[in-house]
């Protein structure tokens, strides 16, 4: 297909995004055509290893194909955007369990379904140009394609942060919080992609990779966002910035405004669930919860029309303030779904 490029090339598998124009966002035909290429892979021993790159100086992927989820959801058709998150789930639960390295290499924007198809592999490396973010609560949906998960590994309370705020990452920055692995100049990729095509040696990356990447700023905030994102609740959070009011504080406070309530307190409340743990598939479950109902009971189409369609910035949340999230509207989105649930053990079969 004309938007991603998969192939065998010497002892690799090769994954190329080539949708430039739309900064590769991940559309539901690419993201089975991964699918499908992890289960021929996996088995065949003439693949060594995976590598995963785009077409794009701008972006790796800058996140999901939501245009249709929002065609099909104001109609009131919430099957497509369930059978969509279902099924690139599942792609992101085989991409984080293949049985072999895979090699990502994530210049520009990474975001969303982006971090979905590039930060679950072994070897993650990002450039000079490298912006990695997941920025979902600013459409009214949380973290998902098991960002949830990287985010709840993240030190300290870095992900509380990082997820609430949808904070861009330079390579540094992402590397520290856990999204990537390696630190390469994007003149240096050529020539490591012909080396890996020609032996499937992943090794090759991390004697590539000895070039410090240029200062990132979160583990010098680390201790302050530590002690700001501590809370339990979103309101608890909230109350911490406001009380404190030094500028870093005021300045999360006023992006934190902008964005979804709902979305932000269940955010908040899915990487306590997760946090010590390292199962892909128990987040993924989880993320499942929160955007099966999003269509009809979140922020989502409200947050997509804002940003995307009608592109006024002036969502009208189901929440009037950031104080005004009760638990209970929390515990609904995350309740389990029963019959409906994403079961990706017996998917995964």
């Amino acid at each position: 297909m004309s938007d991603i490029d998969i192939r065998k090339q010497g002892r690799i598998g090769r994954i190329t995004l080539t949708r430039p124009k739309a900064l590769n966002a991940l559309s539901y035909e690419m993201s089975l055509a991964i699918e499908a290429a992890l289960d021929a892979w996996a088995p065949d021993p003439e693949v060594r290893m995976i590598l995963i790159d785009a077409e794009s100086d701008k972006a790796f992927c800058a996140g999901g194909d939501i245009a249709v989820m929002y065609e099909t959801g104001t109609r009131g058709d919430y099957a497509y955007g369930q059978k969509f998150w279902r099924d690139e789930y599942r792609m992101n639960a085989k991409l984080f369990e293949f049985p072999k390295p895979v090699v990502s290499l994530m210049q520009g924007f990474v975001m969303g379904g982006g971090v979905g198809v590039g930060c679950h592999g072994s070897h993650r490396v990002v450039g000079e140009s490298s912006q990695v973010a997941m920025p979902e609560c600013g459409i009214g949906l949380v973290p998902d394609v098991g960002g949830s998960l990287i985010l709840a590994r993240a030190p300290g309370r870095m992900g509380e942060y990082l997820g609430v705020t949808g904070r861009r990452m330079g390579p540094a920055d992402a590397i520290y919080a856990g999204f990537a692995d390696y630190f390469l100049p994007e003149a240096d990729w050529p020539a490591l992609r012909d080396e890996l095509i020609a032996t499937g040696d992943w090794e090759a990356v991390d004697r590539a990779a000895r070039t410090p990447p240029p200062p990132g700023e979160l583990e010098a905030l680390q201790p302050r966002i530590d002690a700001l994102f501590a809370g339990e609740r979103l309101l608890d959070i909230v109350n911490a910035l406001s009380a404190e009011g030094s500028g870093f504080a005021l300045s999360a406070l006023k992006v934190m405004e902008r964005n979804s309530p709902l979305a932000m307190a269940c955010a908040i409340e899915m990487q306590h669930r997760l946090k010590g743990s390292d199962d892909i598939r128990r987040a993924l479950a989880l993320e499942y919860r929160f955007t099966y109902r999003a269509p009809e009971h979140s922020d989502f189409l409200e947050g997509i029309r804002a940003a995307i369609i009608d592109k006024d910035r002036k969502p009208r949340w189901k929440h009037p303030g950031l104080d005004a999230v009760p638990g209970a509207d929390v515990a609904r989105m995350l309740m389990p779904l029963g019959e409906y649930g994403l079961k990706l053990e017996e998917e995964l079969q």
